[in-house]
């Protein structure tokens, strides 16, 4: 009789990635994943809400938390943001701290290793964007760090470029528990289509508007359909505090606001698959960020 082949148990496990602002840790997910699952930008605090990315490696499903970047909260939307970053780690096989290692350390970097430090998950120190980095300063960094927090493993990585990432996601999949995967293999995101639409219209805003603009605005879906070709109709509203600020996001003649439209519906028919039929429109609307509406579309949670 033939023993019928061995099939190797499965492995699943939740990795947090915790960071400050700008550290790279949506660059990272995304570049674990295969593909983009995060939205990325050059200004810091760009991710707002706990996203995660699913990842395969061999056996095992790796479940990345992307959190927020953690930073002193100013305003309610701040603490919603940092709550939400902190929330993240709950539940986490691996807490991996990710520094941007061009930046330096500064004290939202040491404030965040002492949070985690008497923490009992595994840690991870994650020094990110060695590429760019001054390769003097790398092992100071790290000596520094782990004289604080005691990693069980310390990786040196650009998620740009893909230095270091194989190692980084062999080790994370050997960390993980047995048991079986939460999702789909073809699933890289626990992301709804109608909040990934929000996000990466949120992206364009960070991409094409400067200073502060990016930060003072939000997304608001009036109404996701589909249509019987197939095709996905969306409706979305522009949240901004100041008619000044709605004058910039719709630009001359209307132009900024129609190529914010183009890209984004450009990049999610892409994603999605199929053709998206995608409508802007911006409302002034002051103190969208005291609404708890506002917080409910964003995924994020009331904070008093």
């Amino acid at each position: 009789m033939t023993t019928p082949p061995t099939i190797p148990p499965q492995h699943c496990g939740l990795v947090a990635i915790l960071g400050a602002p700008n550290a790279g840790k949506s660059t990272l997910v995304n570049a674990l994943v295969g593909q983009k699952v995060a939205i990325v930008s050059p200004k810091a605090q760009t991710t707002r809400v706990r996203l995660m990315g699913v990842a395969i490696e061999g056996e095992t499903q790796l479940l990345l938390v992307d959190t927020p970047g953690i930073f002193e909260p100013k305003r309610r939307l701040d603490r919603a943001m940092v709550q939400a970053a902190w929330g993240g780690a709950e539940g986490a096989d691996v807490l991996a701290l990710v520094v941007d290692a061009k930046g330096g350390l500064g004290a939202k970097v040491t404030d965040i290793a002492e949070a985690i430090k008497d923490r009992r998950e595994p840690k991870y120190l994650i020094l990110n964007k060695v590429d760019l980095a001054d390769k003097g300063k790398l092992l100071l960094h790290a000596e520094k760090l782990t004289g604080m927090v005691e990693f069980a493993e310390t990786f040196f990585v650009s998620a740009a470029t893909g230095d270091g990432l194989p190692e980084l996601k062999a080790h994370l999949a050997k960390a993980m528990p047995e048991g079986p995967w939460h999702f789909p293999e073809d699933q890289v995101s626990d992301a709804s289509e109608r909040s990934l639409a929000s996000e990466v219209t949120r992206e364009q805003l960070y991409l094409q508007l400067h200073a502060e603009l990016p930060y003072a605005s939000a997304i608001e879906t009036e109404q996701y359909k589909e249509r019987e070709d197939g095709s996905v109709e969306i409706h979305q509203q522009i949240l901004v505090e100041r008619p000044t600020q709605r004058a910039i996001v719709l630009g001359k003649g209307g132009a900024r606001i129609k190529e914010i439209g183009a890209r984004a519906r450009a990049e999610l028919s892409e994603i999605m698959g199929r053709p998206v039929h995608l409508y802007l429109h911006v409302k002034v609307r002051p103190g969208w960020d005291d609404e708890r509406d506002v917080y409910r579309e964003m995924g994020l949670d009331w904070v008093d």
